[in-house]
């Protein structure tokens, strides 16, 4: 399994106006210089969920090799990249599943969906009944569904892993091991991210 020493050779943004569209420079920070790890949240219209900087969609180089149009989830830094055809990637920041849920594998990206509905796993309302059981039935989607704004559905040898990569109504999530094995982004990325995802590219969750 690729490790993320192996496919990213930086953390420093690249975006400039002339390589990315208007509307990822509108939620990009950093633009133009290396985003300091002890640099708090950035107020502003740019970031209305008080994410740390490093969180926010940007543009970084990456190794060869890789195909574009897939995506990558580096679980410890809490990024996920999504590889484009230039030597670059689109990066977002992420919430990974809890200790023990995060599930590390390749997958295949079987389909997308808008404002997506939910219903929990006979796992997670048997782990949790508490909180899950009260939505058995399922929850049709909008704005307070637990998958947010779109899901892509990861799928392994033709079968539905329930596994996804997700939005979420909890921002202040991202960053954090907070899912019971999803990948979450915030609403806004998501949808950037799904705009840009060909259903049939590969996902790779790495350990």
């Amino acid at each position: 399994m690729l490790t993320r020493r192996h496919f990213i050779i930086t953390t420093t943004t690249l975006f400039s106006s002339a390589v990315i569209s208007p509307a990822l420079a509108q939620d990009a920070v950093g633009i133009g210089e290396d985003v300091a790890a002890d640099q708090g949240p950035r107020a502003g219209s740019n970031n209305p969920w008080g994410l740390h900087p490093r969180f926010m969609p940007q543009r970084v180089e990456v190794n060869g090799g890789l195909r574009a149009g897939d995506v990558h989830v580096d679980p410890t830094a809490r990024y996920l990249y999504h590889i484009g055809s230039d030597g670059t990637a689109m990066r977002y920041g992420v919430a990974v599943g809890r200790a023990g849920l995060y599930q590390p594998g390749r997958f295949r990206i079987g389909r997308t969906a808008d404002w997506p509905s939910w219903t929990p796993t006979a796992n997670m309302i048997a782990r949790e009944p508490h909180i899950y059981a009260q939505y058995a039935g399922g929850v049709p989607g909008g704005p307070d569904n637990p998958l947010g704004a779109r899901a892509l559905y990861l799928y392994s040898g033709g079968r539905d892993t329930y596994l996804r990569i997700h939005g979420t109504p909890q921002p202040w999530s991202i960053g954090t091991s907070a899912s019971s094995g999803c990948v979450r982004l915030v609403n806004d990325h998501v949808i950037q991210l799904e705009a840009n995802i060909r259903v049939g590219s590969t996902a790779v969750l790495h350990s």
